[in-house]
């Protein structure tokens, strides 16, 4: 056990390229939300917690996601998760994000795309022939005891919401 987590409930991950499976322990996000305060995953070990990565505010694909996540938002919470979206936008970004659209959640920058690489998320992409790196629109949904218990890699991002519980 670290002294930094001497829980073990989100170990470190030194192995940068070390995919990530159904259980296993999901890496520990230390990041800024959109106001610029702190979130770190290890202080809320014993809590369910849907992470979804998404390629950038305010775009089609990553708009219709985060408003079927927030017109659901209410029976997540039922369900007792806390939900965070994460994406390589800064915190202005983010908030205008919120918003416009009145996201009741949280979102977590991602600027260096540290987070996202430890979870595997950041690719090499293709757009109009021209190759790039980028986020893989993908949704962890993490146990109590900080195993990963579902990833989702094909979003619908108008029945994400669908996807996550059923």
């Amino acid at each position: 056990m670290s002294r930094k987590n001497p829980e073990n409930i989100f170990p470190e991950k030194n192995q940068k390229d070390m995919e990530l499976k159904v259980g296993s322990q999901a890496p520990n996000v230390r990041a800024k939300n959109q106001n610029g305060e702190d979130v770190d995953f290890s202080n809320l070990r014993g809590k369910k917690i849907i992470l979804y990565f998404y390629p950038k505010d305010n775009t089609p694909g990553c708009t219709a996601q985060a408003c079927n996540l927030r017109d659901n938002y209410r029976k997540l919470i039922n369900e007792g998760y806390i939900l965070f979206g994460i994406s390589p936008d800064g915190e202005k970004s983010h908030k205008k994000f919120i918003e416009k659209f009145q996201l009741p959640f949280d979102l977590l920058v991602d600027e260096e795309h540290q987070i996202a690489e430890q979870y595997g998320v950041w690719v090499e992409k293709q757009m109009y022939g021209k190759q790039y790196m980028g986020i893989a629109r993908t949704t962890f949904v993490i146990d109590i005891e900080g195993n990963i218990e579902e990833i989702i890699q094909k979003v619908d991002t108008k029945n994400h919401f669908e996807q996550i519980i059923s």
